[in-house]
């Protein structure tokens, strides 16, 4: 048997077969739409309006293209398969699964078959063309299933793709700085199929790494590419078994975690959660795992703030520049375990790891030094943020 008769039987067939099956069509039709409506729970209902127009038109098109395709099978599907592209996509717009469509074709192929078969032994068949013919049918029916199969992934893409679009406007419009009104927000909700939840979270995470985020966290996350930088909106983040999800994935990919916040404040969740990322890049935070906006707000401060940091620090620490690097930074050691004690020796030399009376000499050094700033509370907070990132 050559390819293209294993790929296509019909062609096998001699054009009488097609005489011998063609005044049967009408007849067949009808019971096969009987036959549907009785067995596949689905179909049963009335074959009227849109629905029963696109039943009732596959049946007979299958039919009539089959036979078709036995007088000529050069002629090919091209023209009709377009009935069953749009059967299965049909099945999708419906919220069915192909199950029921590819029940009916076999259903449908064993009535035609039992039918056909009666009608190609009254004309004379030989045996021989009758094993083709089942042959060519059932090989038919395959054609139309993947036709129908193709409609109903199509469908599907789309549908996915208008649901992604959605969700990706719906970030947008939640991150809108001033805040947008709450009902266009619900309203982008509910067109987007996501529940809007009472309070949420924003995460940062570079855009290579949002495929791993995104696998890592719940569905119900929604996710986007804002400026560059991938964006995951998440509901209800203190929910159960959400911190320690965001945990795990952080093991693999660095995230930084705005404030828990209502949906009107997601905003300022983004706006921290990029922060983050930017303090992150910069040193200010560690290159790694989950970083919580909520942990580090001293550090965003100081960070966000670092040229005002650093006029302050020229101003308050400007009488060390006087000595050497290792005996400034030794002193700028000394100053900044002095406004964490309090200027208590005890505790200053257990955290410098010296003895006391060193701890105590290295006060009297810095009170040479810095003088009346010590003993100043404004000034004391000013040295606290000029020396913390050394500390």
């Amino acid at each position: 048997m050559t390819k293209d008769l294993v790929a296509e039987p019909w062609r096998g067939l001699p054009e009488r077969v097609a005489d011998a099956i063609e005044p049967e069509l009408d007849a067949i039709t009808q019971e096969i739409l009987a036959t549907i409506a009785r067995e596949v729970p689905e179909y049963a209902r009335p074959l009227e309006g849109r629905f029963g127009r696109g039943i009732r038109t596959g049946v007979g098109e299958a039919l009539r293209q089959f036979v078709a395709l036995v007088r000529d099978p050069d002629a090919g599907r091209e023209p009709g398969r377009e009935v069953y592209v749009q059967l299965g996509r049909g099945e999708q717009q419906q919220g069915r699964t192909l199950d029921s469509l590819l029940a009916a074709y076999r259903l449908g192929a064993r009535v035609a078959w039992r039918r056909i078969a009666e009608a190609g032994r009254l004309a004379g068949l030989e045996a021989e063309s009758l094993v083709l013919l089942a042959e060519a049918m059932f090989a038919y029916i395959d054609e139309l299933s993947a036709d129908s199969a193709e409609g109903y992934a199509r469908a599907q893409a789309e549908v996915e793709d208008v649901r992604r679009r959605r969700r990706r406007e719906l970030v947008s419009l939640l991150l809108a700085d001033p805040a947008p009104d709450p009902a266009d927000v619900a309203a982008a909700a509910r067109a987007a199929g996501w529940a809007l939840p009472g309070r949420l979270a924003t995460a940062a995470c570079a855009e290579a790494d949002l495929a791993t985020l995104v696998r890592g966290l719940a569905p119900d996350a929604l996710s986007s590419v804002v400026d560059g930088t991938a964006c995951l909106v998440i509901p209800d983040p203190d929910g159960p078994r959400r911190p320690e999800a965001l945990r795990r994935v952080a093991r693999r990919v660095r995230v930084a975690l705005g404030p828990t916040v209502e949906p009107a404040d997601a905003a300022q969740s983004w706006a921290l959660a990029i922060a983050v990322l930017d303090a992150s890049d910069a040193g200010a935070l560690p290159p790694t795992g989950l970083l919580a906006a909520d942990d580090h707000l001293a550090d965003l401060l100081l960070f966000e703030g670092r040229a005002l940091t650093g006029r302050i620090a020229a101003r308050r620490l400007a009488p060390l520049d006087r000595l050497t690097p290792k005996a400034a930074a030794r002193m700028r050691e000394t100053a900044a375990a002095y406004v964490r004690h309090g200027g208590n020796a005890v505790a200053m030399a257990a955290e410098l790891r010296v003895h006391p009376q060193t701890a105590r000499y290295r006060i009297a050094r810095l009170r040479e030094l810095l003088g009346e700033q010590l003993d100043d509370p404004d000034a004391r907070f000013e040295l606290e943020l000029a020396l913390r990132p050394a500390a």
